[in-house]
């Protein structure tokens, strides 16, 4: 079980620490499916996620270079994920984003996230069932960024303006848990 934690603990300029895990430089991907099975940690402030960055990805390319939002769990809202396709003309708050709400505390346990990932459409699945889709018409006449190689990212953020201010409630040390994360594309 990977375990990516933040703590609330003095560091340089900020009062958390916390981890980010990325396959960039070691593993990219292009189309299949990408799925990982985890446990986020609940709390306002907290912004656990699982996403991709496109493997052109420099530092300051963003979001010419894609971006997809596999899963991303906002603290406040215990009973919500997203997931976003982030590009040229569409990316921050215009991103082509879909909430997924349920009737419970998405923390309580562990839960599937994935896409199925193709040329032309990108599906987001939650336990099993598809609740988005964004296909190359849905972006118009802005470019189509899911045409190259992408990479993996987990961690596991504190505070920002997604998830607004760490609650005086919230418990650290926080946890996500990563049960584990797979790829599966078809064969040559």
């Amino acid at each position: 079980m990977l375990v990516i934690e933040a703590r609330q603990e003095k560091f340089e300029d900020s009062y958390y620490t916390s981890a980010r895990l990325k396959t960039q430089g070691l593993k990219e991907f292009q189309y299949g499916r990408i799925e990982a099975r985890l446990k986020v940690p609940s709390g306002a402030g907290l912004w656990p996620a699982f996403w991709m960055l496109g493997n052109d990805f420099n530092g300051g390319n963003w979001p010419d270079c894609g971006e997809i939002d596999i899963m991303e769990y906002i603290g406040r809202e215990p009973d919500l994920i997203m997931g976003t396709a982030h590009g040229p003309g569409y990316s921050g708050a215009l991103g082509i984003s879909q909430w997924n709400r349920q009737t419970y505390n998405i923390a309580d346990d562990f839960h599937t996230y994935a896409i199925e990932w193709g040329p032309d459409q990108i599906d987001w699945f939650y336990d099993g069932v598809k609740y988005h889709t964004v296909t190359r018409d849905d972006v118009g006449d802005r470019k189509w960024v899911f045409d190259h190689p992408f990479f993996i990212l987990l961690n596991l953020a504190v505070g920002g303006q997604l998830p607004g201010p760490v609650g005086l409630d919230t418990v650290f040390p926080a946890q996500l848990l990563v049960d584990y994360v797979r790829v599966y594309q078809q064969s040559p």
